[in-house]
Formats: C-alpha cells, sequence, structure tokens
C-alpha cells in the first residue's frame, strides 16, 4: 500500500489491517524457520508494512484526542 491509501483510511480500518499485517507476519516468519521461503525480502517489507500502518494509525489517534 501507498502512504496515500494509508492514510485515508479510518482508525478501525488501520487497526484491522495491522492486526491481519502481523499475523501473516508471524507465520512468514514460522514458514521461514521451518523452510527457507521464495522471497526473504518480503520478510522486510512486511516488517516495515507494518511500521507505517501502526505510525499512521498512531498520528490519527494523536488527532482524534486533540480535537
Amino acid at each position: 500500500m501507498k502512504k496515500e491509501e494509508i492514510k485515508e483510511l479510518s482508525i478501525h480500518e488501520l487497526q484491522a489491517r495491522v492486526e491481519a499485517a502481523e499475523k501473516a507476519y508471524r507465520e512468514l516468519k514460522v514458514a521461514h524457520a521451518i523452510s527457507p521461503v521464495d522471497n526473504p525480502a518480503k520478510i522486510t517489507k512486511d516488517r516495515r508494512e507494518i511500521a507505517r500502518l501502526k505510525t499512521v494509525l498512531r498520528q490519527k489517534e494523536l488527532e482524534a484526542q486533540g480535537k
């Protein structure tokens, strides 16, 4: 997802995306520990995507508190 697409999501949608992304990331890490995955760069990509989602989620939460 692009940054612009992430910023358009609501808080609830972001929370759901974070949960789903974290679950997929954990499963990928377990699969990689058992046998190497085809594209190990996906692990890094997924971790960064989770960080982007969490960053935007936190910004939106702070904006909601400030109002």
